[in-house]
């Protein structure tokens, strides 16, 4: 791809990056940082798209009602979470409010990386498949693990219930969804090392 055929505002490799909560995905985005990639979390686009005081809060609190504010005023993420994770009418219903915002907020940051020189900007977005953005991107990378190893570290690193990790896992895509969109698939069932090698063949392949 280059710069003439998309116009100057497009980096040289737009790169979507997805995987199941706890397979892996932040490493990838760490490693790909690491090499010079511009990585725009779509996770903390989605906090500050809601942050008090925002047109995006004011949103969600219409949907879901004044219960899911603090007495500050910020959005009590647990109680909206334990609204959504479980029904399904109602995660789309957040999703309707925030995901356009996000969308946005990533065009932004995508033009800023490019206006600042980077030729690869990934955009690092749990929900990728599910929210159909899989055709956005020149290549869509997978980070991929089991279900029952992602749960372990859900309990053992975050210090969830295994029932909530499970639900957490259920909250997603399937991963056979994600991997019939993929493009490049890692295996992150291994340690960090053996993540972080893959993702340096990957960056050697990009960069040829």
């Amino acid at each position: 791809m280059t710069h003439e055929q998309h116009g100057d505002h497009r980096p040289r490799l737009r790169v979507g990056l997805t995987g199941g909560i706890a397979a892996g995905k932040s490493v990838v985005a760490a490693r790909l940082a690491h090499h010079g990639a511009a990585v725009v979390d779509h996770d903390v686009l989605a906090r500050a798209v809601v942050a008090r005081g925002t047109p995006g809060l004011a949103a969600v609190a219409a949907a879901f009602g004044d219960e899911v504010l603090t007495a500050s005023g910020e959005l009590d993420r647990a109680a909206l979470g334990a609204v959504v994770f479980r029904d399904v009418a109602a995660r789309e219903r957040l999703n309707a409010v925030v995901h356009p915002l996000v969308r946005e907020a990533s065009h932004e940051a995508e033009a800023r990386a490019v206006a600042d020189g980077s030729a690869v900007v990934v955009h690092d977005i749990p929900l990728l498949v599910e929210t159909g953005q899989a055709g956005h991107f020149d290549e869509l990378v997978v980070v991929d693990a089991p279900a029952e190893l992602r749960v372990r570290r859900l309990v053992d690193g975050r210090g969830m219930t295994e029932a909530d990790a499970w639900a957490r896992l259920a909250a997603q895509a399937d991963d056979e969804a994600r991997l019939e969109a993929a493009d490049v698939v890692l295996d992150g069932s291994g340690d960090v090392a053996a993540l972080e090698a893959q993702v340096d063949a990957l960056w050697q392949r990009w960069s040829a």
